[in-house]
């Protein structure tokens, strides 16, 4: 079986217990989309994260969030491929695969594209208490152009998005408030896409909340099934 969910920044307690409920394995899989936070101290201090995490009955498939490192950007990390696209994974954990964005893969006979990335709405905070901030946390313009030409080889047809943030026009699905005046570089590109895009639907993160608003579905602490269109409120 395939599920999805929103951010889990180190914890995983709603997993575990996911896991014991349904008696996951293996061959499961649990796509979480960014901000999973098993790139965020450094080696040593995520490698006992990782240790824990790749114990539990299920394997990972993760989407780069803007609370993290990239995985490019770390040493450990390999290309290799899986579910017909490329992935990263570290050998020592065979377990959890990071998406690299604008590849296409093959979920439950699905086409899906990853996009991941966004701005930190607490970038100073953390800068100034050193707390973790990475300068390449949203895509970078080779990202971008890669995604673009990636979609118009698909004749910009998918199945299933899953991206980090969310298309700027959507942000008011989001927030009955205006957005907060920050970066939206990220969204702003996401919109364009969406515009040309045909695809069934799209899954995101980033904002803490279980929401679904026709094509899109905004997920932080439920899992759900992998392509049921009619969870979610």
């Amino acid at each position: 079986m395939i599920y999805i969910t929103g951010d889990t920044h180190r914890n995983f307690d709603r997993v575990t217990t996911f896991c014991d409920r349904f008696n996951t394995s293996k061959e499961d899989v649990l796509i979480i989309l960014g901000d999973v936070g098993i790139n965020f101290w450094g080696e040593e201090e995520d490698k006992e994260v990782k240790k824990k995490l790749s114990q539990l009955p299920i394997s990972f498939f993760c989407i780069h969030g803007n609370h993290e490192m990239r995985p490019e950007s770390i040493a450990t990390y390999k290309e290799t491929e899986r579910y017909g696209g490329t992935v990263y994974w570290e050998p020592e954990f065979p377990s959890l695969l990071f998406a690299k964005d604008g590849e296409i893969y093959e979920l439950g006979g699905k086409r899906c594209i990853a996009i991941g990335g966004g701005y930190s709405v607490d970038k100073n905070v953390r800068i100034m208490s050193g707390y973790g901030w990475w300068p390449d946390e949203q895509p970078s313009a080779e990202i971008m152009n890669r995604v673009t030409k990636r979609l118009d080889f698909e004749n910009w047809n998918v199945d299933f998005v899953f991206t980090h943030t969310c298309p700027n026009n959507r942000l008011s699905d989001v927030f009955p408030y205006r957005y907060f005046d920050v970066d939206r570089t990220t969204e702003k590109w996401l919109e364009t896409i969406e515009k040309r895009l045909t695809y069934i639907k799209w899954y995101c993160g980033h904002f803490h909340k279980n929401v679904r608003i026709g094509s899109m579905q905004f997920l932080y602490e439920d899992i759900i099934m992998f392509g049921a269109r009619n969870q979610g409120s």
